[in-house]
């Protein structure tokens, strides 16, 4: 009786519900698959990276890196070490894959490969900043419970709390919907840019080039690429939707993968997916049933989570839904001042092109600086759209006259740039000395509004 009447007290608390749903044990397999699958294309990467000699590219020859606010101190290794680095990102992406110390793996794995995507901004991508996070979240989700080393040194546990699908699986449904959120505008869906503009590039391809190159083409893939974001999570969720929903992702991602240079976006994407379907998916695909009830001892059952758990992750989930937002609260299109533009899955959204050269003025003297003359071609392509990166570009000049004995210092920018088929029109404005703006003021400042 006692016992019957705390159940029920405890059932009637604010939350239990939650926690109770949250606990519920569920297969394991899903989350394995996630860790070996992922594990393997973050192995892939690194090696593919390497081969392709972009760590010396990116890191090794420019003289100047463009860095993330309030991570200006993140500088990189010498070229031995950094090498280095790159076998340990490769190698703890391995130990994630293998499922050896896996907590362990995957937080040097996150560590040495945030690092890496801290050193540049410039080479920024959204799938880079969605891999730390998913790494993230497998040091904390037992993801090697089964079908790993760790399984087989401490014993195999074929379930775990539905917790860990929520979290894993929520973070991927936050990237899709945003992403399609973020579609969701006049450029997008009513003049088919960038993608208008993109397709071009493809006219002459034997069948189909023609047709891409049509208006058509290119709204049609605006509007599906919109919906698909948009409803794609839901439409996995849903089990009589599921095998129609798997065949348009691989159709989806498996078209960007083809037509644009994504690297490993695609696969890190369908990876991703996965999460969103059954957790005993990879069961049925290897032709197995799942583990009846009379199998699993009373270990293999997951712990109840605790309250300061669930706090956590509803926490985690409701930043992640927050931070992409934050761009409302910045006066400005978003898409032109990139305020807010990034870790915003803001996904292919822009084709921008621009100029800038910056007049410098120092103790009297007076010159123009050609920031091609320092900078890599990739770092003068993104800098030159990107009013964040100008701004810090004229620091470093700024700072790097006063280290010569210069005293009176004034660096003003003449940018151009062009958005979404827009005609060129100036970005910056001439008349701000961009060497008296500091940084943790943003670009609000001194970016001219876009003419629609």
């Amino acid at each position: 009786m006692a016992t019957d009447s705390a159940a029920r007290g405890e059932q009637g608390r604010p939350g239990m519900a939650l926690r109770a749903w949250l606990s519920q044990p569920v297969d394991a397999a899903g989350v394995a698959a996630f860790r070996i699958l992922f594990g393997a294309a973050l192995l892939l990467s690194t090696l593919r990276f390497a081969a392709y000699g972009w760590i010396r590219e990116l890191y090794i020859d420019p003289v100047f890196h463009f860095s993330y606010r309030g991570f200006e101190w993140v500088r990189p290794w010498p070229a031995p070490w950094l090498y280095l680095h790159f076998v340990v990102i490769g190698a703890s992406a391995l130990a994630v894959a293998v499922g050896w110390r896996t907590r362990w793996a995957a937080g040097l794995f996150c560590l040495a490969f945030t690092y890496v995507e801290l050193l540049e901004k410039a080479a920024y991508l959204n799938h880079y900043y969605l891999v730390s996070l998913m790494a993230a979240l497998l040091i904390v989700v037992p993801s090697a419970s089964m079908w790993s080393l760790d399984a087989r040194r401490l014993g195999s546990r074929p379930l775990v709390a539905r917790w860990c699908y929520l979290l894993l699986g929520g973070q991927v449904a936050v990237v899709y919907s945003f992403a399609g959120v973020a579609k969701i505008g006049e450029d997008w869906l009513l003049h088919a840019e960038p993608l208008r503009t993109w397709l071009q590039a493809y006219a002459d391809l034997p069948f189909v080039g023609p047709w891409l190159a049509t208006p058509f083409a290119a709204y049609a893939m605006s509007w599906f690429g919109c919906i698909y974001d948009l409803s794609i999570v839901g439409w996995l969720l849903w089990r009589p939707s599921r095998p129609f929903a798997l065949l348009a992702v691989f159709g989806f991602h498996g078209a960007i993968w083809i037509l644009f240079p994504v690297g490993v976006f695609s696969l890190v994407m369908v990876i991703c997916a996965s999460l969103l379907c059954s957790p005993s998916w990879p069961r049925r695909f290897l032709g197995r049933h799942k583990s009846p009830p009379s199998q699993l001892g009373p270990d293999s059952s997951p712990q109840r989570l605790a309250p300061w758990a669930v706090a956590a992750i509803l926490s985690y989930l409701g930043f992640q839904i927050a931070w992409p937002l934050r761009h409302f609260a910045i006066p400005g299109d978003v898409n032109w001042s990139e305020e807010g533009f990034r870790f915003a899955w803001r996904v292919m959204l822009v084709e921008k092109s621009g100029q800038v050269e910056f007049r410098v003025h120092a103790d009297g003297e007076h010159w123009i600086d050609f920031p091609r003359e320092q900078l890599t071609p990739l770092q003068h392509k993104m800098m030159s759209t990107a009013p964040d990166m100008i701004h810090e570009y004229a620091l470093h000049l700024a700072q790097r006259l006063r280290a010569r004995g210069h005293r009176e210092v004034q660096v003003y920018a003449d940018a151009y740039a062009a958005l979404n088929g827009r005609p060129s029109q100036r970005l910056i404005d001439p008349t701000i000395d961009l060497a008296a703006v500091p940084r943790r003021a943003g670009s609000g400042s001194f970016v001219v509004p876009l003419h629609r």
